[in-house]
């Protein structure tokens, strides 16, 4: 079994979740808001600003790197169904513009329900 570990930009949150409802992914756990930034040294949203014309968004240009609000997605699943996770998850979130996001999987050892006992891949619904 794989964990499936993307960062998404939070207005994405409702598409993925259907989105993964519609492939059969239903289990998956979510933060509210995390926060970063990737290679890039400039938040496009002060930028964009900027070149609008409006002051506050101009002041914060030499303030360096802002990080991102962004949120964390975790799923859980068989490795059977970790291509349709990561599929899923690029088809809803590619706008082929920086911050889209990041795939990460990983593996996982063990897991264990704890209202029932059970272990392995009998904890994961499929």
């Amino acid at each position: 079994m794989k964990e499936v570990m993307a960062i998404i930009r939070m207005n994405m949150m409702n598409k993925t979740k259907q989105a993964l409802a519609d492939a059969g992914i239903s289990s998956f756990t979510a933060t509210g808001r995390v926060v970063g930034r990737g290679k890039g040294m400039v938040d496009f949203r002060i930028l964009q600003g900027a070149e609008n014309g409006h002051e506050e968004a101009i002041s914060q240009l030499d303030r360096g790197p802002r990080l991102i609000p962004k949120r964390l997605l975790i799923v859980v699943v068989p490795d059977k169904l970790v291509q349709t996770v990561i599929q899923t998850l690029i088809a809803v979130n590619q706008t082929g513009q920086p911050g889209d996001g990041k795939i990460f999987v990983l593996p996982v050892l063990e897991s264990h329900r704890v209202r029932t006992g059970e272990s392995g891949d009998d904890v994961l619904d499929d």
